[in-house]
């Protein structure tokens, strides 16, 4: 959802066309529904937060990777390497919420996820609008990515 935000910042910061940025949303969500069930299974069967945090390293490290990339190649290749940790993380998420969570207050966990994003979607914008596309003389897509790593820290 933040990425759908910064779309037409990727676009003129790294001068490609509307089917590159295309593919960076692509990329995720073809990684992510491909490989959804099998992260949900291998959490069944190799316990739900060994394959969380398997999970949340894998996309922090992907977040990292499309926060440091210099071109869309790397940033397309980066976000399906968000992808793969999403799949890995989003079924344990809930199963883990299902566990810890009492079951009066399961709907407000569970709510926060979105809630966040939300939020944070348009800080993102702004910030873009803030700094004209540049941010200490890097692409603006770094810190759209890397703004993710502290949220998926202290998740574990």
């Amino acid at each position: 959802m933040v990425v759908n935000v910064a779309l037409s910042v990727l676009q003129s910061v790294l001068r490609v066309t509307l089917a590159d940025v295309q593919w960076v949303v692509e990329s995720y969500a073809l990684f992510l529904a491909a490989l959804l069930l099998i992260g949900g299974s291998l959490g069944d069967m190799y316990d739900r937060r060994k394959i969380f945090v398997m999970g949340v390293v894998t996309f922090t490290a992907a977040s990292v990777w499309c926060g440091l990339s210099r071109n869309i190649d790397q940033l397309i290749v980066g976000r399906g390497l968000q992808g793969i940790g999403g799949a890995l993380l989003v079924p344990g998420s809930l199963a883990l919420i299902s566990v810890n969570f009492p079951e009066d207050q399961r709907g407000r966990a569970i709510g926060r996820g979105p809630a966040s994003a939300a939020l944070a979607s348009p800080f993102l914008l702004l910030m873009h609008e803030h700094d004209h596309g540049r941010i200490r003389g890097g692409p603006a897509h770094g810190h759209f990515y890397c703004a993710a790593v502290p949220q998926r820290l202290r998740g574990c």
